[in-house]
C-alpha cells in the first residue's frame, strides 16, 4: 500500500469482478444497439478500458475531457471542456462513463452539454457513487460501488495528477490534500 493511503476500499480483484457484472448488464441492455461509450477524462480512462473489454457488445468509443477540480480536493463548480467528442452522437444510444459521481455538478453540466447534440438515449455508468455529497439530482443507471464521503484515489482517480496508477481504490490521508 502506498504511504499516502489511509486504507484500501476496493482491491483490484474486487474492482474487476464488479466490472464484469457491469459489462454483462450493459451488454444485455444494449444488445443490438451499438452504443457510444463516452469516457470522461482523465479519471475514467482505466475504468473505461476494462469496462468495454467486459462487454460482449459492439460499441463506439469517445473521450470527453473536462476540468472542474484543478489541484483542489473539491470541485470549483466551473466546468471547462478540455477535449470535445470527435464523433456525432445524434440519434445514438450514449453511455457516459464516469470514474466517480460526487457533487453531481460536473456530470449535470455534461449531460446538458451532450443532450444538446440530440442522442436517442443517454445513461450514466459510474464506477463510484458518493451520494452523501450530491448537490444536484443526478443518478447513474449503472454503479460499480457506493462509497462513503471520503477522498479516494487510485484506479484512474487522482489528486493533483497523482495516484492514478494505483491498482486499487484507496482513501487518501487527509494531511495529503488539506
Amino acid at each position: 500500500m502506498h504511504k499516502d493511503i489511509e486504507r484500501v476500499l476496493f482491491r483490484d480483484d474486487e474492482i474487476q469482478a464488479r466490472i464484469l457484472e457491469l459489462g454483462a448488464a450493459i451488454a444485455k441492455d444494449y444488445e443490438g444497439k451499438n452504443p457510444v461509450m463516452i469516457a470522461v477524462l482523465k479519471g475514467s480512462f482505466v475504468f473505461m478500458a476494462d469496462l468495454v473489454r467486459a462487454m460482449d457488445l459492439p460499441c463506439q468509443i469517445e473521450f470527453l475531457g473536462v476540468s472542474s477540480y484543478g489541484s483542489k480536493s473539491e470541485t470549483t463548480g466551473a466546468v471547462r471542456i478540455t477535449r470535445d467528442l470527435e464523433g456525432d452522437i445524434e440519434d445514438r444510444h450514449v453511455i457516459v462513463v464516469e470514474d466517480i459521481l460526487d457533487s453531481g455538478l460536473t456530470l449535470n453540466y455534461l449531460l446538458g452539454y451532450l443532450q444538446s447534440r440530440q442522442p436517442k438515449s443517454m445513461e450514466i455508468c459510474a464506477l463510484l457513487d458518493k451520494p452523501e455529497r450530491r448537490r444536484v439530482e443526478v443518478s447513474p443507471r449503472y454503479t460499480g460501488f457506493t462509497i462513503p464521503d471520503a477522498f479516494v484515489v487510485g484506479y484512474g482517480l487522482d489528486f493533483a495528477e497523482r495516484y492514478r496508477n494505483l491498482p486499487y481504490i484507496g482513501v487518501l490521508k487527509p494531511e495529503v490534500y488539506q
